[in-house]
């Protein structure tokens, strides 16, 4: 089932390059093909503290964009969270650093995503293998809107 989301999903994207940026949508992109997810952003300590928490399911096409203010190490986890997510951190310049693949419902223990981040990206469990979304993979938002990004909107 996911399997046919993620082909709607990268089907749907079309052609990334002439979208509009908005807040609420991520692009991503890679020799695997595009994709597009509709995203609630977590930009401050109590967004970033709830996340996803207590919710029992998310659309194929959903996810939540963490967004910190200054590179930084950061790591997650699963608190009060019911559903497996796939965790995508991201790099000040819109670039896959980690993925950690289905992270387990109401696991307490750290996910680290490494050094130098400023964005994570939660998605359902899952897709990023599906869509084939790998470290690499260039990310496109607002809040990528800078002289170093690699996607700018």
């Amino acid at each position: 089932m996911i399997l046919r989301f993620a082909a709607v999903l990268v089907l749907l994207a079309g052609p990334v390059a002439a979208q509009t940026c908005r807040d609420g949508t991520v692009y991503l992109r890679g020799d695997w093909g595009s994709a597009r997810f509709t995203v609630e952003i977590a930009d401050d300590r109590s967004e970033r503290a709830q996340g996803l928490m207590h919710r029992e399911s998310m659309p194929a096409s959903a996810g939540m964009l963490f967004i910190y203010p200054a590179p930084q190490s950061l790591s997650f986890w699963m608190r009060n969270t019911l559903i497996p997510l796939d965790m995508i951190f991201i790099d000040p310049q819109g670039i896959v650093r980690h993925i950690h693949h289905r992270a387990v419902p109401l696991d307490e223990t750290p996910i680290p995503g490494g050094r130098g981040l400023t964005h994570v990206l939660e998605i359902n469990g899952g897709m990023s293998k599906a869509l084939g979304i790998t470290v690499g993979s260039q990310v496109r938002h607002p809040s990528f809107e800078h002289s170093d990004a690699i996607w700018p909107c």
